[in-house]
C-alpha cells in the first residue's frame, strides 16, 4: 500500500515535469510582432523622403581558444534616430547568418522612430542561428536634410568571473 502511494506520487511529479517542460519554447530574440505593432505606420510615406540602406555586423557567436569552440553572445542592436525634430522610418530590418541566408525580418510594415528615440532588437545568447559572421540590413527613409539613422550593436557574454563585450557600428550603403 505504501509503495503504491509512493509510486503514484512519483508518477504525478514526472507528469507535472513533462507537462510544464512541453510549454512554449523560450523566446530567443525580440521577434514577436507585438514589439513593433505600436510603431507601425498605417499611411503612405511621402515620395519626397530619401531612401537609404545600412549594414551592421553582429556576432551571435565568437571563437574561443580554437575555431572548434564557440562562445555565444547576447547582442543588443540599437536603431537610433539622431534628429532633434524629424522622424525616421524603418522599412525593413533583416537578420542574416554567417552564410548570407536571411534568418528573419523583424517587422512587415514600416515603423517610425521618434526624434532622439532609440529602439532595440535583442539577439539572445542562446540564438546561435546567426553564427560568427551574422549581420543586419536596414532599409530606411528620412526627410531631406535630416540625419540618417544611426545603428550600432553591443555584444556581451559572461562566464564565471570572466566577461567579454564589444561594439559594432553600421555602415551606410550607397
Amino acid at each position: 500500500m505504501k509503495n503504491k502511494k509512493i509510486l503514484k506520487i512519483i508518477v504525478s511529479v514526472i507528469t507535472l515535469i513533462v507537462v510544464f517542460s512541453c510549454g512554449e519554447d523560450k523566446e530567443i530574440s525580440s521577434v514577436h510582432p507585438t514589439n513593433w505593432k505600436h510603431r507601425t505606420i498605417n499611411y503612405t510615406l511621402s515620395d519626397s523622403l530619401i531612401q537609404g540602406k545600412t549594414y551592421l555586423s553582429i556576432y551571435s557567436q565568437i571563437y574561443s581558444e580554437t575555431e572548434h569552440r564557440e562562445l555565444g553572445l547576447t547582442a543588443t542592436v540599437s536603431l537610433r534616430n539622431i534628429n532633434e525634430s524629424d522622424t525616421v522610418y524603418i522599412k525593413k530590418a533583416t537578420y542574416y547568418s554567417t552564410h548570407g541566408v536571411a534568418i528573419r525580418t523583424y517587422f512587415n510594415k514600416t515603423i517610425y522612430i521618434a526624434p532622439m528615440e532609440t529602439v532595440e532588437i535583442v539577439i539572445d545568447e542562446l540564438d546561435k542561428e546567426g553564427g560568427t559572421g551574422a549581420n543586419f540590413l536596414f532599409d530606411w527613409k528620412i526627410k531631406p536634410n535630416s540625419n540618417a539613422p544611426f545603428f550600432e550593436s553591443v555584444m556581451i557574454s559572461t562566464s564565471g568571473q570572466q566577461g567579454i563585450s564589444f561594439m559594432t557600428q553600421g555602415k551606410n550603403l550607397e
